[in-house]
C-alpha cells in the first residue's frame, strides 16, 4: 500500500481552520485582552491564506481537497468574525449584512460541490478574489477599531487624545463597511451564478423521454 502525505500548503490551509474557531471563542468572551489577542490570530490566519496557496504553486503540489478546502476555510475565517463582531457592543455591525454574506458564501460553496460531483473544479473568479481581499480589509479595519477601544483606557497624554479622535472618527465605520463588504460579496455571487448557470442547471435536470 503506498503511504501518502499531506501537503504542507494543506496543513496550513488546516491551521487557518483551527486558528479561526480559536480566534471566535476568544472574542466570545468579550475580554479586552482576548480580544487583543483574537486580531493578532486575524492577521496570522489571514497571512496563511496568501502562504499556502503560494506554496502550492511554488512546489506543484495542488490537491482536490486543496482546491475545495481552501477556500471553505477562507469562509469560516471570514464568517467567525463577522458572526462575532455582531456580538459586540459599540461595534453596530448590521446582522442582515452578516447573513447575506454568508448566504453568498454558502451558495459558492455549494456550487464548487456540484462541480466536483461533475468532474469539474470551480476556479476563483476575479470578483470572488476581489470579494476576499475586501472581506479581509474590512475584518482587519474592524479589528483596529476594537484595538482603540481596548487601549484607549490604558492610555494617556497625547496618545490618549489620539486614540479618542480615532474611536468617534470610526464610530460608524464597522456598520458601513460592513454594508459595503455585503454588497461586494453578492455581486460577486451573481457573478459566479451566471457564469455556470448552465453546470447548474445540469445538476437539477434530469433529460426529457
Amino acid at each position: 500500500m503506498t503511504k501518502m502525505k499531506m501537503t504542507l500548503a494543506n496543513k496550513i490551509t488546516l491551521t487557518r481552520a483551527g486558528l479561526s474557531i480559536i480566534m471566535f471563542l476568544l472574542m466570545a468572551t468579550e475580554n479586552d485582552a482576548a480580544l487583543a489577542v483574537s486580531s493578532l490570530l486575524f492577521a496570522v490566519a489571514a497571512a496563511t491564506d496568501w502562504v499556502d496557496g503560494r506554496i502550492a504553486r511554488s512546489t506543484n503540489t495542488y490537491t482536490p481537497f486543496g482546491a475545495i478546502v481552501d477556500p471553505f476555510v477562507d469562509k469560516i475565517l471570514v464568517g467567525a468574525a463577522f458572526f462575532a463582531f455582531t456580538e459586540l457592543k459599540g461595534l453596530s455591525v448590521p446582522v442582515w449584512a452578516v447573513f447575506f454574506i454568508v448566504l453568498r458564501e454558502l451558495m459558492v460553496s455549494t456550487l464548487r460541490v456540484l462541480a466536483a460531483l461533475d468532474n469539474y473544479v470551480l476556479a476563483a473568479e476575479r470578483w470572488g478574489k476581489f470579494k476576499t481581499v475586501v472581506q479581509l480589509s474590512v475584518i482587519g479595519l474592524i479589528f483596529f477599531i476594537i484595538d482603540v477601544k481596548v487601549l484607549l483606557p490604558l492610555s494617556g497624554g497625547a496618545l490618549r487624545a489620539c486614540l479618542e479622535f480615532l474611536d468617534v472618527l470610526l464610530a460608524k465605520t464597522p456598520y458601513w463597511a460592513t454594508v459595503i463588504a455585503a454588497a461586494i460579496t453578492i455581486a460577486s455571487g451573481i457573478s459566479y451564478l451566471k457564469n455556470n448557470w448552465a453546470m447548474l442547471q445540469k445538476s437539477w435536470s434530469l433529460p426529457v423521454k
